[in-house]
């Protein structure tokens, strides 16, 4: 890795909390990965601003991460500066109309928890959902039928220029696990949300519902990200692995999921490369013997 003093040093002279050579793995939910060079956890939106102001200046690649629920790191780490988006920018509040606005640090379970107290229905869906406010944004994240493309009223984002905007909700061109933030760049800062009224115990009705249906299918015991592959046009990811007999293949200590066959799993030790070594050959399989291509939803960061 290169050495990134000066950029730790002007971090850390502008008041920031940022160290150097921190292990990523236990920031992700895969919990795979070597160091970040620099690590900085901002305490709240102007500290982030800042931040990515100085990594700017600086010349220095950025990795923003949240809950780190659809990530992989590479082995060697990543080169450059992380900012782990979390506490400080989780602030959730209620507003008028059928409204809630949430910091893009706002862990979702907890912003579908204040919607519940709230008496505010149709967050339930992404009840579970192990991410944060700004990844959900950023990738349209869904489960149950649900995504944040049906309740996303606006967003508040930088751009590249350092400029803080507000989108509304259609204008962010959020698609099947993508938005414009995606495609174009951009840094959530923060999103309201539009929800109707229903009551409260309907709405923690689903939720628990939605929370069963994962502990019975998903295998939430063993470190994952979650959903490995995209949905293919036509078919769903699992039941082409299942029809290709490939639940339970292992590659070091990453396997397919015994248990839900769309997930790969870390059985202890798994590296990235493990990884995606075992997500090629998953993928080769199933174009072989169904013309499906699978895509990684992961995101893979090297």
């Amino acid at each position: 890795m290169q050495d990134q003093t000066a950029l730790l040093q002007a971090l850390q002279n502008a008041g920031l909390s940022a160290q150097a050579q921190v292990p990523l793995a236990p920031y992700t939910t895969f919990r795979i990965g070597g160091p970040a060079a620099v690590f900085c956890t901002p305490a709240s939106e102007t500290e982030l601003i800042t931040a990515l102001r100085i990594c700017k200046e600086k010349g220095e690649r950025l990795y923003l991460l949240g809950r780190g629920s659809n990530t992989l790191f590479a082995d060697e780490g990543f080169d450059g500066l992380v900012i782990h988006i979390a506490e400080g920018l989780d602030a959730i509040e209620a507003g008028a109309d059928g409204t809630i606005m949430a910091g893009a640090g706002t862990n979702l379970i907890q912003l579908c928890k204040k919607a519940e107290e709230l008496s505010l229905t149709g967050l339930e869906f992404a009840y579970g959902i192990p991410g944060s406010v700004g990844g959900a944004v950023y990738m349209n994240a869904g489960a149950y039928d649900g995504e944040m493309k049906n309740v996303l009223a606006q967003v508040r984002w930088l751009d590249d220029e350092g400029n803080v905007q507000t989108s509304s909700g259609e204008a962010l061109e959020l698609g099947y696990r993508c938005s414009r933030f995606s495609k174009h760049g951009g840094v959530v800062l923060g999103a309201v949300f539009h929800l109707a009224a229903a009551p409260q115990a309907h709405i923690h009705a689903r939720m628990e519902e939605l929370r069963a249906r994962r502990i019975e299918k998903q295998p939430l015991d063993k470190p994952s990200a979650g959903s490995t592959f995209k949905r293919p046009k036509g078919a769903f990811a699992a039941a082409l692995i299942d029809e290709c007999g490939l639940k339970g293949l292992q590659v070091g200590g990453a396997a397919v999921s015994e248990k839900h066959s769309g997930f790969v799993v870390n059985l202890g030790g798994a590296t990235c490369a493990d990884v995606l070594e075992l997500c090629e050959q998953v993928a080769a399989r199933v174009y072989e013997q169904t013309g499906h291509q699978l895509e990684k939803e992961v995101k893979v960061v090297k």
